[in-house]
C-alpha cells in the first residue's frame, strides 16, 4: 500500500463552445455543454495509484460542505481508505478549483480555497490515522500544494516517523528544508532552481548542478527533475541520467506531477531500480499531457506509449 498525505483539491471542469463575443465585455461566451469534477491536489495522486492498481489510502482534510462529502464518495468508489480525510467545520471550505474550457482551451479558473495552515489538534490527528496504516505501507507520498495541511512544522515532525519506508515528496519551495530526509523530490525545473537557490537554466549540466545540490543539503536518496519539453533529469546519487521527453501531443499539463510521483513511486516499491522507474514516469507524463484536464495513465497505456 502506498500512503498519500497533502492539500486535497476539486478539480471542476465547465466544458462548451464559444461561436461569439459577449456584447457586455470583449469576453467570449462560453455554450456549456457539461460540467465535470475529478479528485485533485494530492487526491490526484489516489486516482493515478487507482490506474496503476496500486492499493492506496489518503489523508488530509475537506470542508463540512457538499464538496467535501463528493471526496469521501469518489475515494470509496476508487477503493482507497479515506478514513484519514478528516472533515474541518468552522467555515474552512473543501478547496475547489473550477476551470472553464471552451475547444480544448482554458479560458479562465476560478478557485475557493483556504490557505491558512491546519492547527496542532488537526495534524495530530492526521499524524494517528497515518500511524494506525504505516505497517501496511510501502511508500508515504508527500503532495504538498501549500494549501496549509504539509506545513514546515508538520513536516519536521512527520518525516522522521517514517524513516524505515520510501518517502516520496512532490515539493513547494517555500518548505524546503522541511523536506530534508526524505527519500526523493520531483520538483519541477522552476521549483527546483528555487529550492537549490540557484538559476533557472534549462542546460544539462545546470540541471546536474541543481539536482546534486538539492541532494546533498536535503539528505535524498534520488532527486527527480522534471523539465518540460527537455524532459526530466534523475541524480541517482552516483550519475545524473538526462531522458528525453516522451510527450508526443500536448493539450495540458494540468496534474501531469501527480502522474510522475505516483508511477516512480510504485515502480520503486516493485523493486525496479530509480532509473527504470523515472523512465516509466517519463512516459506516463507523455500519456496524461497528451490528455484533456486532471488525467491518469494505466500500466497498457504506458506499455503502448
Amino acid at each position: 500500500m502506498i500512503l498519500v498525505i497533502g492539500d486535497i483539491i476539486v478539480d471542476e471542469f465547465v466544458l462548451g463552445d464559444v461561436s461569439r463575443i459577449s456584447p457586455e465585455a470583449p469576453v467570449p461566451v462560453v455554450h456549456v455543454e457539461k460540467v465535470e469534477r475529478r479528485l485533485g491536489g494530492s487526491a490526484n495522486v489516489i486516482r493515478n495509484l487507482h490506474a496503476l492498481e496500486q492499493k492506496s489510502a489518503m489523508f488530509g482534510v475537506v470542508g463540512d460542505d457538499e464538496p467535501g462529502i463528493w471526496v469521501h464518495k469518489r475515494l470509496a468508489e476508487l477503493n482507497a481508505a479515506h478514513k484519514g480525510v478528516l472533515t474541518k467545520k468552522n467555515g474552512r471550505p473543501t478547496a475547489i478549483k473550477t476551470r472553464v474550457i471552451a475547444r480544448h482551451q482554458q479560458v479562465v479558473r476560478f478557485d475557493k480555497e483556504w490557505t491558512t495552515p491546519l492547527r496542532e489538534g488537526m495534524h495530530a490527528s492526521l499524524l494517528e490515522h497515518l500511524k494506525a496504516q504505516l505497517s501496511h505501507a510501502k511508500a508515504i507520498i508527500l503532495s504538498d500544494y501549500a494549501k496549509g495541511v504539509l506545513t514546515p512544522e508538520f513536516l519536521k515532525l512527520l518525516i522522521p516517523s517514517l524513516a524505515d519506508k520510501i518517502i516520496a515528496v512532490d515539493p513547494k519551495p517555500a518548505h524546503t528544508d522541511a523536506y530534508r530526509g526524505a527519500t526523493f523530490i520531483t520538483p519541477n525545473l522552476h521549483e527546483a532552481a528555487a529550492m537549490a537557490d540557484m538559476d533557472s537554466i534549462n542546460e544539462d549540466k545546470h540541471v546536474e548542478s541543481i539536482a546534486r545540490k538539492l541532494h546533498r543539503d536535503l539528505g535524498l536518496k534520488y532527486a527527480l527533475i522534471t523539465r518540460s519539453e527537455r524532459g526530466m533529469t534523475l541524480f541517482d546519487g552516483d550519475i545524473c541520467h538526462h531522458i528525453p521527453t516522451a510527450a508526443r501531443d500536448v493539450f495540458d499539463v494540468t496534474g501531469a506531477g501527480d502522474t510522475v510521483i505516483a508511477v516512480f513511486t510504485t515502480c520503486l516499491c516493485h523493486g525496479d531500480s530509480p532509473l527504470l522507474a523515472a523512465q516509466t514516469a517519463n512516459k506516463a507524463a507523455g500519456v496524461v499531457v497528451g490528455k484533456v484536464g486532471t488525467a491518469t495513465a494505466n500500466w497498457q497505456e504506458i506499455k503502448a506509449y
